[in-house]
């Protein structure tokens, strides 16, 4: 990716305040990994409409961060045979949603392929 032009920090856009002031959006680097998560969990549960289990990835890029979370998509008794599904998202520096899409879905017993190497 292409390194980013210019060393000033600039102020992400605000929004007016009831008391006619302008209130500032916090700018990435004052956006812990934390709140970009939350940030992930709450986008993800709009879109989709399913709840999500959890944030697998926070990870900062050039242009912003990107999310991992994990949702299930359709709940079986017993709960081994949830179909769950992984979304990445991809954030910019004031953590607004750029883009997102399903990474894959699997069984919630078939566990993460990538462990068992491990």
């Amino acid at each position: 990716m292409p390194a980013r032009q210019g060393t000033e920090r600039q102020h992400a856009p605000g929004r007016d305040r009831p008391d006619g002031g302008r209130e500032e959006r916090p700018r990435s680097e004052d956006l812990p990994a934390a709140a970009v998560a939350d940030v992930g969990l709450r986008v993800v549960t709009e879109l989709t409409g399913r709840e999500a289990e959890g944030v697998t990835r926070v990870e900062p890029s050039d242009d912003g961060w990107l999310v991992g979370v994990e949702v299930v998509e359709d709940r079986r008794i017993p709960s081994s045979g949830d179909t769950l599904a992984l979304y990445e998202l991809d954030l910019d520096l004031d953590g607004e949603l750029l883009s997102y899409h399903r990474v894959r879905r699997y069984k919630r017993s078939s566990g993460d392929p990538g462990e068992a190497s491990r």
